[in-house]
C-alpha cells in the first residue's frame, strides 16, 4: 500500500452541488491556487498569473455555478465531511468531451485515495450527461497528480515545454 492509496480500494465519496456561498468561497480559493500554480510553472509574476486566472474563470464560468454543462461540486466522504472540490465543464475545443478544470483535496486528506475516488465518481457523472471522454491539464511539477492520472488510465496527449533564455543584455 502506498501513500497515494494504490493497493487498496479508494474510499467512497459523494459529489454534491455547492451552495452559492460555498461556490463563492471555492472560486476565490481556486483562482488564487491556480494563479499560484501558474506563477510557479511559468515564472510569471503573481499579479500577471492572477489576472490570467480571473479572466479564464470569467470565460469558463460566464453564469457562475449555473453555467451550462458545468458542475462545480463538493467531494464528501462517507461521514458527510467535505474533503475537496471538483469543477468539470465542457471542453471548448472538442464536442462530447468533459474537462476537469479543477480538483482539490483538502491538504490533511491528501494521499488517502479521495482524489482517486472523486475522479472515478466523475466518470459516471459525465457519462450520464452523454460525454464520451474526460480531459484535463496537469502542471509538470505536480508529480502526485500526474501519477494519479496515469494510474487511472489517462494518457498524455501533448507536452508543452519551455526554456528561459537569458538576454545578452542581462548577461554578466
Amino acid at each position: 500500500m502506498t501513500a497515494t492509496g494504490e493497493g487498496r480500494a479508494p474510499p467512497s465519496v459523494t459529489l454534491r452541488p455547492m451552495s452559492t456561498e460555498q461556490f463563492e468561497q471555492w472560486q476565490g480559493r481556486s483562482i488564487r491556487s491556480y494563479a499560484d500554480d501558474l506563477a510557479k510553472a511559468t515564472g510569471w509574476p503573481l499579479e500577471v498569473s492572477l489576472d490570467k486566472a480571473r479572466k479564464q474563470f470569467a470565460e469558463l464560468l460566464p453564469s457562475g455555478m449555473n453555467t451550462d454543462r458545468t458542475w462545480v461540486l463538493l467531494i464528501v466522504d462517507e461521514a458527510g465531511v467535505e474533503v475537496g472540490a471538483l469543477w468539470v465543464g465542457p471542453n471548448s475545443e472538442r464536442a462530447g468531451v468533459a474537462f476537469v478544470y479543477d480538483i482539490e483535496i483538502v491538504e490533511e486528506r491528501r494521499g488517502l485515495g479521495f482524489g482517486r475516488a472523486a475522479m472515478i465518481a466523475v466518470e459516471s457523472l459525465v457519462k450520464e450527461a452523454g460525454e464520451t471522454e474526460i480531459g484535463l491539464n496537469v502542471f509538470g511539477f505536480n508529480e502526485p497528480a500526474r501519477h494519479l492520472y496515469d494510474s487511472l488510465g489517462y494518457r498524455v496527449v501533448a507536452t508543452v515545454m519551455t526554456k528561459t533564455i537569458q538576454s545578452p543584455l542581462h548577461a554578466e
